[in-house]
């Protein structure tokens, strides 16, 4: 494939801390309507995270698609798990979340000030009221 003439600048298509190949990978992995529901589903379950049978319970899908689904959030680095026991815990990266929302509105509105997009998630601690 030819390079234009953009592709000799360097880091053209970097911006910030996530490369513009990450951000495809990561929005690829959300472009299935079962993962995002189960990625929308972990970031609602706050830092604890929830069990994968019940984020498949919630989910209704049976155990091998959400183990599918699960390996290709985890390999774009949006799930993490942890195996407590017998159960594998699974968790929202809310660090690559943030990284993808800023990657998305870096330079939102040409730097204008009175466009000032979302603060970056912090996940609430079980029970903190709003």
């Amino acid at each position: 494939m030819a390079k234009s003439p953009i592709d000799l600048i360097p880091f053209f298509w970097n911006y910030g801390i996530m490369k513009t190949e990450t951000a495809l990978e990561v929005l690829g992995a959300l472009s299935h309507e079962s993962r995002l529901a189960a990625f929308r589903r972990l970031v609602q379950a706050g830092p604890e995270g929830m069990s994968v049978g019940e984020l498949r319970e919630h989910l209704d899908l049976p155990p091998a698609t959400l183990t599918a689904h699960l390996n290709i959030l985890r390999a774009a680095a949006l799930v993490n798990d942890q195996r407590e026991g017998r159960v594998i815990r699974v968790r929202a990266n809310y660090l690559q979340m943030n990284e993808l929302l800023g990657y998305l509105t870096e330079n939102c509105c040409e730097g204008k000030v009175s466009c000032v997009p979302a603060t970056p998630c912090v996940p609430r601690k079980t029970g903190a009221s709003r």
